[in-house]
């Protein structure tokens, strides 16, 4: 694997997913404020090498299941740009059809099980998708992601608790941005150790450098080895940062604007990967530059499909409420 990640075609495809999802993220906010989206929406732009980095190790059947920062994984597992957006903007030829908005679209094709809104509810799904796979004994794992302020709560550790006695197939990608929602993890965790959170149930774990691709890639291909090999549940702990505020509604206040371009200049995962291209590839600007305008025209076609979309008839209402 490690070869792999030293191959300039690896390279430059990470380079592209990763920014497909901060083009995306970038016209998304600019719907928003044009009133093309409503409801919640929040920005994944900063941690994109995660979801790139282990979607890159994944195997075909492998399950992921998020929270509500979820646009990310979505164009991660292979989504369609076109029917994410049409999603957020809540038309019709979206994901779930205009009725699930930002938080709550679904994949069956891909194996995406969501986008969730609540805090945590996630975790216990992923867990029981887990079971599943294990009952089946496909082979599969389930990346089951959430973040550091979600880890505090108790379901999480009902999940790992199971996940260990039964040893499930299951990673769990704690993404760790260092704020829940407005609060720094020094303020609202004992201690900032995330990784370290399945001790009790005999759950191996480790922290990352959320903010290198080859480095989640790595680690997130021994976890996936742990786990397929039978011996239960991972912890991956992504140190990772969001250069935006909680949701679209969020000002930022509780964190100064030196500090976020800090981490810009100095950790940014698209940047550092470019500049590793050029010093180890002496991959030329226009490269960059052609890549940038494929990305740009992709996502642009993605919002004037949302955008000229229809709604929803309202018979909708009534579809998809249940399921045999």
């Amino acid at each position: 694997m490690k070869k792999i990640l030293e191959e300039e075609k690896t390279l430059i495809s990470l380079y592209k997913k990763m920014l497909l999802i901060r083009r995306f993220e970038e016209k998304a906010g600019q719907l928003y404020g044009m009133g093309q989206i409503g409801g919640f929406c929040h920005l994944y732009i900063g941690q994109e090498a995660i979801v790139v980095g282990i979607d890159s190790i994944t195997k075909n059947g492998d399950q992921t299941i998020t929270s509500y920062r979820d646009h990310g994984h979505m164009l991660a597992c292979g989504m369609d740009p076109k029917k994410v957006m049409a999603e957020l903007t809540g038309k019709a030829t979206g994901y779930s059809k205009g009725k699930g908005g930002s938080m709550h679209m679904f994949s069956k094709s891909k194996h995406f099980y969501g986008g969730h809104g609540i805090v945590a509810a996630q975790v216990p799904l992923g867990t029981g998708i887990a079971f599943a796979n294990k009952y089946k004994k496909n082979g599969n794992i389930c990346f089951t992601y959430f973040g550091e302020g979600a880890a505090n709560q108790g379901q999480v550790y009902e999940a790992f608790n199971m996940a260990s006695l039964w040893k499930l197939p299951v990673v769990f990608v704690i993404e760790n941005n260092q704020y829940a929602m407005g609060t720094s993890i020094e303020r609202s965790s004992s201690t900032d150790a995330m990784h370290a959170r399945g001790i009790a149930f005999n759950i191996p774990g480790k922290e990352v450098n959320g903010m290198d691709v080859r480095e989640v890639a790595k680690e997130s291909l021994k976890a996936s080895a742990h786990c397929r090999s039978g011996k239960g549940p991972y912890i991956l702990e992504m140190k990772t940062y969001r250069y935006r505020g909680h949701s679209m509604s969020d000002p930022a206040k509780y964190r100064t604007r030196e500090e976020v371009q800090k981490i810009k200049e100095e950790k940014d995962p698209i940047d550092n990967l470019r500049d590793l291209l050029i010093k180890n590839h002496n991959i030329i600007e226009k490269k960059f530059k052609d890549i940038d305008k494929e990305v740009k025209m992709s996502v642009t076609e993605a919002a004037n499909f949302a955008v000229e979309s229809p709604e929803p008839d309202i018979s909708e209402l009534w579809t998809d409420v249940y399921t045999n």
